[in-house]
Order: C-alpha cells, then sequence, then structure tokens
C-alpha cells in the first residue's frame, strides 16, 4: 500500500487539521469493505487529481451486497469538504 493513497484533499492543498483522521480511517474503512483503496492511479500526480475530485464507484462488486449504511458512512468520511 502506498502512503499517498490516504492521503486528505486538505493534506494536498496544505491546509489541514484533526479532520484529515476522519478521511484516513474512511479509506481503511473503505478497504476492508472491498479490499482495495479508493482512489487507485498508478502515479501520485494522478491519485491527487482522484482525490481531489473524490468521486466513489459504489456500482461494481461487492458494493451492491454492501449495506446502505456503510455505504453512506464511507461516503461521509471521504467528503472532500470536511465541514
Amino acid at each position: 500500500m502506498r502512503l499517498w493513497d490516504y492521503m486528505a484533499p486538505e493534506v494536498l492543498k496544505h491546509n489541514y487539521g484533526p479532520e484529515v483522521d476522519v478521511w484516513s480511517a474512511g479509506v481503511i474503512i473503505y478497504i476492508l469493505l472491498c479490499g482495495m483503496p479508493p482512489f487507485w492511479v498508478e502515479t501520485k500526480q494522478g491519485v491527487a487529481q482522484v482525490i481531489i475530485r473524490s468521486t466513489i464507484d459504489f456500482k461494481r462488486d461487492p458494493w451492491p451486497k454492501v449495506s446502505d449504511n456503510a455505504k453512506d458512512l464511507v461516503k461521509k468520511m471521504l467528503n472532500p469538504d470536511p465541514k
């Protein structure tokens, strides 16, 4: 696992506080539920762009089998707007 796969959008913008821990926990929960990181791209720059957009696809397996509550939690934890 690469460290930059866990970076919150606020870290990339160099303006962050404790809310980045919620993002990192959201990434870990995502991985525990589906077995792969939410924003997987080959390059560090590519990952940064995908993280800032923060589009999560819940249509591919195993997401259709995951509870709506779990998907809602992940969606809220991986929201690029910490407010």
